[in-house]
């Protein structure tokens, strides 16, 4: 779905939405509604560290056939990010926001964390969503001993100012990257100026899925069809949450797997995570 050479970039269109925090930013593209029988409008919530710029090129591809709205979430808009059980009604009340503003259902989209933010907006509030495509949302990601041990030690590092210490327990502790990944990685320059900017927000993210309960049965009863989508190449335990929810789940669900893929095909991969959520949305 690669915008051609000769066809122009969808136009973004910027407003701004009313939300129980403040206006929201939004950027829009595509046409004012989708083609027949397809999902008129695709809302994406973006994963952690990051904005609404990291699935911009995905949002590109999507804007030649759908609507296409983002935002990014208030636990990376706000300073100081919200926390905890406040950073849950928070994203959930941003979510359904834009989502309400359309005026009609829209298919809500999420990544990672985002994909969580999605799961509990739309067991809030389900009729403002035609379905969910999640890309490996972390769920139960915080609720172990050790994993709350080592929010203790990025949250204790992020207060000391040490951005970088934190986001080295996050990418180690959370997301389970090998080692020998993260600390040539974090040592370059452009990607400590990068994950510095989000540390706070990033941390705070974690914070809000450890606020929320345990377990994967309480969306047993949620009545929506649902895209998972994982990369071949993810953390194992990433694609295993998936396949948990997956199991929980009392609607239709489908699932796509990515070739060659991790945790962040929206940068790696825009064409075909862009042509599996067209596919989903199309019917």
């Amino acid at each position: 779905m690669r915008p051609r050479a000769d066809v122009p970039r969808p136009v973004e269109r910027t407003s701004e939405v009313a939300g129980p925090g403040g206006p929201i930013p939004v950027v829009e593209q595509g046409p004012e509604s989708g083609p027949a029988g397809a999902a008129a409008t695709v809302l994406i919530v973006h994963g952690g560290t990051g904005d609404l710029t990291a699935w911009a090129a995905v949002a590109d591809r999507l804007g030649s056939r759908f609507r296409v709205l983002r935002y990014t979430r208030p636990t990376y808009r706000w300073r100081p990010a919200p926390r905890g059980t406040a950073a849950v009604r928070a994203e959930v009340a941003d979510a359904a926001a834009v989502a309400r503003s359309v005026g009609e259902p829209v298919l809500l989209v999420g990544h990672s964390s985002g994909a969580v933010v999605a799961l509990e907006t739309a067991l809030a509030e389900p009729d403002l969503f035609t379905g969910l495509a999640l890309y490996e949302p972390p769920l139960d990601v915080t609720h172990t001993p050790a994993a709350a041990e080592a929010l203790v030690r990025a949250r204790a590092a992020v207060d000391a100012g040490h951005p970088m210490a934190a986001m080295r327990i996050h990418l180690l502790d959370f997301v389970a990257m090998p080692r020998r990944v993260v600390w040539p990685i974090t040592l370059l320059p452009p990607v400590r100026n990068y994950f510095a900017s989000y540390a706070d927000g990033q941390i705070a993210d974690n914070e809000m899925l450890d606020a929320l309960p345990a377990g994967f049965d309480r969306f047993g009863g949620l009545d929506l069809r649902v895209l998972l989508i994982t990369g071949d190449k993810s953390p194992t335990h990433l694609r295993h949450r998936s396949d948990r929810l997956a199991a929980a789940l009392s609607g239709p669900v489908e699932r796509v797997e990515l070739a060659g893929q991790g945790h962040g095909a929206n940068r790696g991969a825009p064409d075909a995570l862009a042509a599996a959520i067209a596919s989903f949305a199309s019917r």
